[in-house]
């Protein structure tokens, strides 16, 4: 047997039932030493991996279903399937299939696996011999037709006989006349036969009965037999939904027959399946698998026959995108474009990816930009479901998009705001359009998706421009709805539509630090957003509380301070004495935000409580997170107290680290510092450091000269003003600079002695101390 190779997709059933892809290759059979036989291997087209390694059993069965697909199981509960582009292929390798397992290639399935018990294995051989005898398509003789289907379906084997024997006698056809003269003669009880025949039919799971049931001058006669329910006291009319209401619109002219006539046959089968069959959990088993997998196919097959029309997609798009097209007209297109999308979610990943770049570079996001904008509200709707797909699939698509209008002058172009708008003026009372657009935003505006490559930061870049182009558009109604300290509307729209703004806002303070920062700050966006802790509402007081919390979370100092300065706890109070003790949400998550300030000993904040609303939050005492508080604060206070008592009259340059009150905390001149280091430039801010260094170390000299009567005057000359402190060289010097000469170590002991009677330390730390004064390497430290 010689190797072939065709071009596959190999598929793998997953426990939903439904086909999983599991990549794109080339297929051959070869004989595998280790399997001692042959085995059908499919490698990767883009890599040569190896996609499946399966050894021809000579007992499994094998299904070669619409000329292109060969469908089989491996273990109990593992389907493959082997989707070839060509016929010829699929031909070749089924042969193969059929040499090694000794069959003829003309047959559909190989064999039946069959799970009975040995007894019951050794009936169903005993009578395997006879063929299934169906008597003649009569009308007298279909009960007893009936009752024969019926009693077939017990074991696979069985029901491969009764489809053979269908198959061969073209029974199907027969049966269908039949049919036509029952309804003619309005023959009821012929007709309810007719239901359980087609009924079991369909259970016996064959793709090659299928097929011909599904042909085009069948299928609406099949669908007539199963609208006689015997338990149903009138037919159903699901000829006439498919005929008259579920007519087929061309929106724009198909030149492929073959096409057409899949899209048909698609739609009328899922139609099958999804209405007409009983409900899914009586055939799931038996029926639903074959009938989920022809499906599944048909629309691959119409995705890829679509893509390679060229014209069509061209004529398609065009229409979309230009701003003349009819309102009806372009409702008809979206509708079919979010058809082709959702026929494009049966791709694998690969096709997904080459069919999404497909329509991006044909132009649907410009569409989108129109059709979002529409006043139809199931074109918007069905511009959403489009827009989802391709958020989900790939973010970055979007992304690049919206950066490239970065030179569009109005800003009401922008995909990114005509998204943020439609969801803002979403007229649906529950918001449902409004949600689905939230949730496509947080994806966009998410990190952790977001790409970086050696040329260009995705990240970056798309961050700066949605808060440069977008960030006001997305606050505007929150912002307007705060203005005079009280919600202006608290009706369930907006109170809704701000719930999501701000859901949007909190992810924002958890994920951009640092650009979320500064549209807080400059906007004083969470002053604003605490007026809706008035609400009537508890689920926006909650959100606004929420959004509170996230900053907290960062134990920012730039948002403390902002806090303590505005005074931003008092509405939080406000609303937790409003609440009067009641044990809810509300009570929890309040206690819960102090509960985290305690824990995590955010020492400034804590402060602020206590020293602002100490008095009213004393009288909560059904918890102790406030008496907790109290406790870490008159701690924190003596500690205070005990460092200014040890720190009176020690210069600032003499501080060193261990005498801060917490890292976080700053002395009272690195406070001026920070807040005038914007007054001047760099170079200024150097000079005048070192010149408030210059006068300290001016007036340490002078104190140690009372102490050093006797010394040597190198130690002097070294703190004296005159001796430069700022150095071309080395910029600010340290205190081992303060004596040019390096020899004189009695004068150095005396210095030493000097800082004893200041510190008040052991000898051993005292000792080191001025050894790290002495040392030339080290520098003097801003205190």
């Amino acid at each position: 047997m010689t190797d072939t190779r065709r071009r596959v997709k190999v598929y793998a059933l997953n426990i939903e039932r439904q086909w999983d892809d599991r990549g794109t290759g080339h297929v051959s059979s070869s004989y595998i030493d280790r399997h001692k036989g042959f085995s059908l291997l499919v490698r990767a087209e883009s890599d040569g991996s190896l996609l499946l390694e399966s050894k021809i059993q000579p007992d499994t069965a094998y299904q070669k279903q619409q000329d292109t697909l060969i469908v089989w199981s491996e273990g109990d509960n593992f389907d493959l399937a082997l989707s070839f582009q060509e016929k010829a292929g699929c031909d070749e390798i089924w042969s193969k299939i059929c040499e090694v397992q000794g069959k003829d290639p003309s047959v559909e399935i190989t064999q039946d696996i069959v799970e009975e018990s040995e007894d019951e294995r050794f009936d169903e051989m005993a009578d395997a011999d006879p063929p299934v005898e169906l008597p003649p398509c009569e009308i007298s003789r279909l009960e007893e037709i009936s009752d024969i289907v019926g009693g077939y379906l017990g074991t696979p084997l069985r029901k491969k006989r009764l489809a053979t024997a269908i198959d061969a006698e073209g029974y199907i056809r027969k049966l269908l006349n039949l049919f036509h003269m029952c309804e003619d003669l309005e023959n009821m009880e012929g007709l309810h036969c007719l239901y359980e025949i087609f009924k079991n039919i369909f259970l016996l799971n064959m793709n090659s009965i299928f097929e011909v049931m599904f042909s085009d001058d069948l299928i609406f006669d099949v669908v007539g037999c199963l609208e006689y329910d015997p338990s149903s006291p009138t037919p159903k009319r699901h000829r006439h939904y498919l005929k008259t209401t579920a007519k087929f619109k061309e929106v724009i002219p198909i030149a492929n027959p073959e096409l057409v006539a899949k899209i048909h046959q698609t739609y009328r089968v899922q139609y099958i399946q999804d209405v007409v069959l009983p409900t899914p959990s009586v055939f799931e088993d038996n029926m639903l698998p074959t009938l989920s997998s022809f499906i599944f196919f048909n629309k691959v097959e119409i995705v890829t026959l679509i893509q390679e029309d060229e014209k069509f997609l061209n004529d398609l798009f065009s229409q979309l995108t230009s701003e003349s097209t009819p309102e009806l007209k372009r409702r008809d297109l979206i509708l079919f474009l979010k058809e082709f999308c959702n026929f494009s979610q049966n791709l694998q990943a690969q096709g997904k990816e080459s069919f999404f770049k497909t329509v991006s570079t044909l132009g649907i996001l410009n569409a989108l930009e129109i059709s979002l904008s529409s006043d139809d509200v199931q074109t918007k709707t069905a511009s959403i479901d489009i827009l989802t797909s391709l958020v989900e699939f790939s973010p970055s698509i979007v992304r690049e998009h919206t950066l490239q209008q970065s030179s569009t002058l109005d800003e009401e172009l922008i995909l990114l705001n005509v998204i943020i708008e439609q969801m803002i003026y979403d007229t649906d009372p529950e918001l449902g359009r409004a949600v689905q657009l939230m949730g496509v935003l947080r994806i966009l505006i998410d990190p952790e998706n977001m790409l970086a490559s050696t040329n260009k930061t995705e990240k970056t870049d798309f961050l700066n421009y949605f808060y440069k182009h977008s960030i006001h558009v997305l606050i505007a109604p929150l912002l307007a709805n705060t203005v005079d300290n009280h919600p202006a509307k608290d009706d369930y729209q907006t109170v809704q539509l701000l719930g999501l703004i701000l859901e949007l806002l909190s992810f924002c303070v958890e994920h951009h630090t640092y650009h979320i920062k500064n549209c807080i700050l400059n906007k004083d966006l969470l002053r604003r957003v605490l007026v809706l802790m008035k609400s009537n509402h508890t689920f926006l007081v909650l959100c606004a509380l929420r959004f509170m919390r996230k900053i907290i979370a960062l134990k920012d100092e730039f948002y403390n301070r902002y806090i303590m300065k505005g005074n931003l706890f008092s509405p939080v109070i406000d609303a937790f004495i409003r609440n009067n003790g009641r044990y809810n949400l509300l009570d929890s998550a309040i206690i819960e935000m102090f509960e985290f300030i305690k824990l995590e000993d955010v020492k400034t904040l804590c402060a602020h409580i206590i020293e602002g609303y100490g008095k009213v939050l004393d009288e909560v005492d059904y918890v102790q997170t406030f008496k907790a508080l109290k406790v870490r604060y008159n701690h924190q206070e003596k500690l205070k107290e005990r460092e200014k008592a040890s720190l009176d009259g020690v210069p600032s340059i003499l501080r060193t680290n261990r005498y801060r009150r917490d890292h976080r905390q700053m002395d009272d001149e690195e406070e001026m510092w920070f807040n005038e280091e914007d007054d001047f430039d760099d170079g200024e801010a150097i000079v005048a450091a070192g010149e408030k260094l210059t006068s300290e170390l001016e007036s340490l000299g002078k104190a140690l000269e009372k102490k050093s009567e006797g010394c040597s005057g190198k130690l002097l000359a070294g703190a004296n003003a005159k001796s430069p402190i700022i150095n071309n060289n080395s910029g600010i010097t340290g205190a081992s600079q303060l004596s040019p000469a390096q020899g004189d170590i009695k004068c150095a002991a005396l210095f030493k002695k000097a800082l004893v009677d200041y510190d008040g330390d052991s000898d051993e730390e005292e000792e080191e101390e001025g050894s790290e004064l002495l040392s030339p390497t080290k520098r003097a430290r801003f205190s």
